[in-house]
């Protein structure tokens, strides 16, 4: 990957609907070329896809929560049915497996507090689960 690619990269994360022609000239490429590069970017797995940002308020999941969770028991099996069980529902948006504490990290979108509130008793019914620590966020900076 050379400096074009990672060009080629920064504008696409900027705006994913860049005509070729558009994107060529940011980059100072012919648009063939740039095209070839944009494809091979996308065979060798760089770009991995294309993606539209969606107002959450518009959708129903303006109400965000930051959610860290421990597990009382970290063996394999409680953490595989634990990841398959919160992964299932439609609310988690992000969910990671941490080193160190927290154990993880999950993004829930629900439409209010009131349904993060029904979220947060059902996932309080997966076993292994020992603390969930919600944050609510003040202000979005970036």
């Amino acid at each position: 990957m050379d400096d074009l690619d990672r060009a080629i990269i920064m504008e696409l994360e900027a705006a994913g609907r860049i005509s070729n022609a558009e994107l060529a000239a940011r980059v100072g490429l012919t648009p063939a070329p740039c095209l070839r590069r944009v494809r091979r970017l996308e065979e060798d797995g760089v770009i991995t896809g294309y993606h539209a940002r969606v107002d959450p308020e518009a959708t129903g999941r303006g109400f965000e929560v930051l959610v860290n969770v421990d597990l009382v028991v970290k063996d394999r099996a409680t953490v595989l049915a634990f990841e398959e069980r919160v992964a299932s529902f439609d609310e988690v948006v992000e969910f990671r497996r941490m080193f160190g504490l927290p154990d993880y990290f999950v993004r829930i979108a629900t439409e209010s507090i009131e349904h993060y509130e029904e979220f947060v008793t059902h996932v309080m019914d997966v076993p292994g689960l020992a603390r969930v620590d919600s944050h609510l966020t003040m202000k979005r900076i970036k």
